[in-house]
């Protein structure tokens, strides 16, 4: 396999019999995405689209621990704080380009997310043309618990999920298994990732006309079915309420033991990140393109970047401190003024997305 290597080998690029393999390659940082990272795989995800080499491409992560944890917070928690404002849009328009360029690329992109795949993870994995989950997948979008809003194409996904599933999953940051992604529609197929190479080696050695999901169906096992559908009952109930004080109040009067501590959890969270959270899901069910919900992401994002304290502080609570006791800003959700909302949403990004 033709290897080519990036600068500090963040990202190792291969391409062999018309398969071209992108793998994160930060295993420590359970392959956290940083600039550089993104600018790599932009780069080459690019030119093969022109390249008559490559026809399918894989990606993955190093590493025994998961495919993607995320973007890098921790020196998103530097750039804001230090000020530089011109970072951080740098940092949320390349990598939403690059989400992009996964959605609607030439080639069909094979994402596995194996392992851990959250935040930023979901969006290079989530929007691939084939997606791939294990039976030791862990994916979630858990933006709120930082004190920000699922962003990267997450809200885009959330909306579509059946029910009111997307409101409960990006306003408790929940975490799902292969079962749970799959129903939810974060995932397209469930293969052991004891049979991960073989079916790295079928993509390899595919012989024509074979598409690149008849291969990965042979490697395809239905999982147990989803938690969540047992689930659906108490959380379609309570997450279709006007406003979060609203869905709080109907998960504490439900029966369940689950809907009562997912109660408790949401009353401890940051209150604008849950209401933010929740509208941007309503309103991405009415937007026509994952490229429009990029867009409305792009610009809740740099408003909590950039007039919002909760954001550093929850990175900092949960990142950077580790004492896993931010305080929001407001702390309660009774404190929320009435137009933080409208404020989130009516705020421009300069430059723009797009």
């Amino acid at each position: 396999m033709h290897a080519q290597r990036t600068d500090d080998d963040s990202v190792l690029v291969r391409s062999r019999r018309g398969l071209g393999r992108l793998t994160l390659n930060r295993p420590r940082a359970i392959n956290a995405l940083d600039l550089d990272m993104i600018r790599a795989l932009t780069l080459t995800l690019d030119r093969w689209q022109r390249d008559t080499d490559v026809d399918v491409v894989l990606l993955d992560g190093a590493g025994e621990r998961g495919f993607c944890a995320g973007g890098d917070v921790r020196a998103l928690h530097e750039m804001v704080v230090g000020g530089r404002g011109d970072e951080v849009h740098a940092f949320f328009r390349e990598e939403y380009a690059l989400d992009h360029l996964i959605a609607t690329s030439a080639k069909p992109v094979v994402a596995i997310a194996d392992g851990v795949c959250m935040g930023g993870g979901i969006g290079l994995a989530g929007h691939a043309a084939i997606r791939v989950v294990t039976d030791r997948s862990r994916l979630a979008m858990p933006e709120t618990r930082i004190g920000f809003t699922p962003d990267v194409g997450g809200s885009w996904l959330l909306a579509r999920a059946p029910g009111r599933l997307g409101e409960y999953l990006g306003l408790t940051g929940g975490s799902m298994d292969a079962a749970d992604a799959i129903y939810a529609g974060f995932a397209d197929h469930m293969v052991p990732a004891a049979h991960l190479e073989a079916l790295y080696e079928a993509l390899e050695n595919r012989a024509d006309p074979s598409s690149p999901t008849e291969l990965v169906l042979l490697f395809d096992e239905s999982p147990e079915p989803s938690r969540l559908i047992a689930a659906r009952e108490w959380i379609d109930d309570a997450f279709a309420a006007d406003d979060v004080p609203a869905i709080v109040d109907r998960l504490r009067a439900r029966p369940e033991p689950e809907a009562r501590e997912t109660a408790e959890l949401l009353a401890a969270s940051a209150p604008t990140a849950l209401a933010v959270t929740l509208e941007a899901v309503r309103r991405a069910r009415a937007l026509p393109s994952l490229r429009a919900a990029l867009a409305q992401e792009y610009g809740l994002v740099m408003w909590f970047a950039q007039t919002q304290p909760d954001l550093v502080e929850g990175i900092r609570a949960q990142v950077v401190d580790k004492d896993r006791s931010p305080s929001w800003s407001p702390a309660r959700l009774d404190d929320l003024p009435t137009d933080r909302v409208a404020e989130a949403f009516a705020y421009e990004p300069n430059p723009a997305l797009w």
